[in-house]
């Protein structure tokens, strides 16, 4: 028995110890086994999607900013495609969200993306779906490859055939590269999540110092001299009229008064307190690396990587986006092969980032005398002109 057999084998129940249900979206092919899903690697916890994107996307404008930038960058895209049946599936909509801009989202958090293809009466696909991707499971068969996918919602799991009684396919699965499984992509999501920790500790390090007037607490200093030290009614009395007379940003700047003994001895920040705002810059500039996103499109103080904005969104479009909308492009075209012909591409004429570098090569290839009119327009990836025109 092959060691994909018995990996099969034991995932079903038969002949071995069963593989624990995953959470997140950890396969069970991972190479981890059985200990991927209890804690993962040693010293970190298990990869909870739900709770990293409450984390990331909807609790730090860094991380959401560049999943936005990357998924409405291609969800705009100009797509270049020959069958107009074609163009108006990959153009639908899922609710208000254009389904390019959602298939790069999914593929940027989660790394997986699924696509339902719907089909009419006679079997041509009419609608492009996407699902969810952390309610989707691969079902491997006998021999390891995917045969099926569940959706599970709740108590209800719904099974997805990988293709029709016709031999039609159903369920298109983008996926982004994992090198250790061999069923489920790896997102930037995952790789973000310890940036995205340290930028939301920080920001909380700096909401707390906010609410006591934007400095630590001072000290509070009794010269008892002969008298002796504070009672403990005195003292749970001084403490309760410092927490409701002078704490918080509202307080800020409140002149104090003391009475005979007492001495407000205020403290700086130390080194380590102001090397925060250090480490939340480059936490910052973490996550924007792991989305592909140069820093400084998102904003970020102190980055100079990139002469100018016009230079660090020529290379968004060149390294982000264009890889990614040609994925989830020739993913889709993979899937709808049987009905369609010509794959579509993004239109690069139309992309306004890219317009110095359009022209720049059409200068180039204009000023080759050598070249022929026919060679010139494939060189530009122009139709062919027709004989004797």
């Amino acid at each position: 028995m092959s060691f994909l057999t018995s990996l099969v084998s034991a995932f079903k129940g038969g002949g071995g110890a069963r593989v624990p249900v995953s959470r997140g979206f950890v396969s069970p092919w991972s190479h981890w086994g059985a200990t991927a899903f209890d804690g993962g690697p040693p010293g970190r916890s298990p990869f909870d999607y739900a709770r990293e994107v409450a984390e990331a996307y909807l609790a730090n404008p860094v991380a959401q900013r560049a999943v936005r930038i990357v998924a409405e960058g291609v969800g705009s895209a100009p797509i270049a495609c020959a069958d107009e049946q074609l163009a108006a599936l990959i153009r639908c909509s899922c609710g208000a969200q254009p389904l390019l801009e959602v298939l790069a989202a999914q593929l940027s958090l989660h790394g997986n993306a699924y696509v339902q293809i719907v089909k009419d009466g006679s079997g041509v696909p009419v609608d492009l779906f996407p699902l969810r991707p952390e309610r989707v499971q691969v079902v491997a068969g006998e021999e390891g490859w995917p045969a099926a996918y569940r959706y599970i919602l709740a108590d209800r799991t719904i099974t997805l055939p990988l293709e029709d009684e016709d031999g039609w396919p159903c369920v298109i699965h983008l996926r982004g590269f994992h090198p250790t499984d061999d069923h489920y992509g790896a997102g930037c999501l995952a790789a973000a999540a310890p940036a995205v920790a340290i930028h939301n500790a920080a920001s909380e390090w700096n909401r707390a110092l906010l609410a006591n007037a934007a400095r630590p607490s001072g000290a509070l200093v009794y010269d008892a001299g002969d008298t002796g030290g504070l009672t403990g009614e005195q003292f749970d009395r001084l403490k309760a009229e410092l927490l409701a007379a002078y704490q918080g940003h509202g307080n800020a700047g409140r002149p104090m008064l003391l009475e005979g003994g007492l001495d407000w001895k205020a403290m700086s920040l130390s080194p380590a307190d102001m090397d925060f705002a250090t480490l939340k810059a480059a936490a910052a500039r973490d996550i924007a690396l792991a989305f592909g996103v140069p820093p400084m499109l998102l904003g970020l103080p102190g980055d100079n990587t990139y002469a100018n904005y016009r230079e660090a969104n020529r290379a968004l479009w060149r390294l982000t986006l264009l890889p990614l909308a040609g994925k989830i492009l020739a993913g889709l075209h993979s899937g709808l092969a049987d009905w369609f012909g010509e794959a579509p591409s993004v239109d690069l004429d139309r992309v306004p980032a890219l317009a110095e570098d359009r022209e720049r090569l059409w200068t180039q290839v204009s000023g080759a005398s050598f070249l022929t009119d026919l060679e010139k327009r494939e060189l530009l990836g122009l139709a062919t002109m027709e004989s004797g025109r």
